[in-house]
């Protein structure tokens, strides 16, 4: 079976608070099903944690293969109404504890030719009202992935990303209710029950082991569907010399918006 770190902190939703019983109870159940876990209390949005986290895997197996990057915390409100400290303890629970484990990581899987799978989110696409500091903060898991990709086609250390469509407790039908200002049964149709957390993990499980090829990648997951989120330009316009102006940015705006012959 596998043999695994893993760290949680218990946080509330909202990122407060913590308890060592959730990580300790799904160590447990890996360790009955045949696996190894070993269970670390602590949050790794500090860099120290995350190399102390490192280093127990280090210790523990004398290797590291696969980094799954996939902390988080939902705290969703109105942009006016989210404080700085709201802000920055997103910032801190669903980017940074990326880039701090992805360093801490990193010689390691250079050593080893390893791979990384982040967790990032179609929100940051700003498609999820109330959603600001949590949209720019999986923005910015998305870039690092891809720049961090870039980074390792060098060394042969592959970076993927999913956006996974599950019902965990940062998309429950009680919080969705909240982003979008819907009636609670809106959620809790046939469409939601399929989106089960189970359906995302065989695509994680695919990104993670050496016969992978892909980097640089954004897999949408969930419902049983796997799709490529891409990004593209338009072909745009080229304004003649001399006439480079908001004028001419004006009058080839509807050319810059079609998408016809995009790459």
């Amino acid at each position: 079976g596998a043999r695994l770190v893993l760290a949680d902190y218990g946080m509330e939703l909202d990122g407060r608070g913590s308890d060592p019983e959730p990580i300790r109870a799904i160590a447990e159940e890996i360790n009955d099903a045949g696996g190894e876990a070993i269970p670390v209390w602590t949050t790794v949005a500090y860099p120290e944690n995350a190399e102390m986290v490192v280093q127990t895997a280090i210790d523990a197996y004398g290797k590291l293969d696969v980094l799954v990057n996939n902390a988080g915390i939902a705290d969703p409100d109105w942009f006016e109404d989210q404080s700085i400290e709201r802000i920055r303890r997103m910032t801190d629970n669903q980017y940074y504890t990326v880039v701090w484990m992805t360093k801490a990581a990193w010689p390691h899987l250079v050593a080893s030719k390893g791979n990384i799978v982040n967790t990032a989110s179609e929100a940051m696409l700003g498609n999820v009202p109330k959603a600001a500091s949590y949209c720019g903060a999986k923005g910015g898991v998305f870039a690092f992935t891809r720049a961090i990709a870039l980074d390792g086609k060098r060394m042969g250390v592959r970076v993927n990303q999913i956006c996974p469509r599950g019902t965990t407790r940062l998309s429950s039908p009680e919080v969705l209710a909240f982003h979008f200002d819907a009636p609670l049964e809106t959620f809790q149709s046939e469409f939601f029950d399929n989106m089960k957390p189970e359906y995302v993990s065989p695509v994680l499980a695919y990104l993670a082991p050496d016969s992978c090829a892909l980097t640089g990648m954004t897999l949408i997951t969930g419902a049983r569907q796997v799709k490529l989120l891409a990004c593209i330009e338009s072909a745009g316009i080229e304004m003649d010399e001399g006439d480079v102006t908001p004028e001419s940015v004006a009058a080839g705006i509807d050319k810059v918006m079609d998408l016809t012959d995009a790459v």
